[in-house]
């Protein structure tokens, strides 16, 4: 079966201000201060291995889960769809295609960004928790022939996977440095640009 997986945050959904203001919370009220870029910057990789970089001072399992909890509530109800997500899953199904997410987020929080975002994922076919080399094994698991991101670690996964690696620059990293990273494809316009290159591709399969 032809099967797309997709990175979940600011790739499919807009997250990056909802992450940002709960994480700004839960430090801030445990007097705390940290940088609202250096935070942006990170959105895409793993909170485990980010947090103890962007605040070495506090307990990083205490933040990760007061941040977790926090998100959940407040952040979670708030995620948006980014433009032409919504087409580049329906391009895929149309075609008899299945659509899995292989995201770094929390599993819980990933289902819900994605209902709040309005997609109808089945659960079974969300991936949480992995990150790059994680998310190729995933991929391949899934036997999937792209993978979407917008980050270098889903380069990384998408190589793994022995998959093509598709970047869309509408998160931290800019297009040069997807390219830099190895990406095979680069949708400079996001997502709105998925369905013409994906019917150009299949019908040059």
């Amino acid at each position: 079966m032809l099967t797309v997986g997709f990175d979940l945050d600011m790739t499919l959904v807009d997250s990056a201000d909802s992450i940002v203001a709960s994480l700004l919370a839960v430090v801030q009220e445990r007097g705390h201060e940290i940088d609202e870029q250096q935070v942006r910057d990170t959105i895409g990789m793993p909170f485990p291995l980010v947090l103890p970089k962007l605040l070495p001072e506090a307990d990083p399992d205490e933040l990760l889960a007061a941040y977790r909890a926090h998100y959940r509530i407040h952040g979670v109800p708030k995620t948006k769809p980014l433009p032409g997500a919504h087409d580049a899953v329906a391009a895929i199904r149309e075609v008899g295609g299945r659509v899995l997410v292989v995201t770094a987020k929390l599993r819980i929080n990933a289902i819900g960004a994605l209902a709040a975002a309005g997609f109808e994922i089945p659960d079974a076919d969300v991936v949480a928790d992995v990150f790059a080399e994680e998310k190729g094994h995933a991929l391949k698991g899934f036997g999937a022939q792209i993978y979407v991101g917008d980050h270098p670690g889903d380069i990384t996964g998408a190589k793994v996977a022995n998959a093509i690696a598709v970047a869309v620059p509408t998160g931290p990293t800019s297009g040069q440095d997807l390219l830099a990273a190895g990406a095979d494809v680069l949708l400079a316009g996001g997502l709105p640009e998925f369905r013409v290159w994906f019917t150009s591709w299949l019908a040059s399969r």
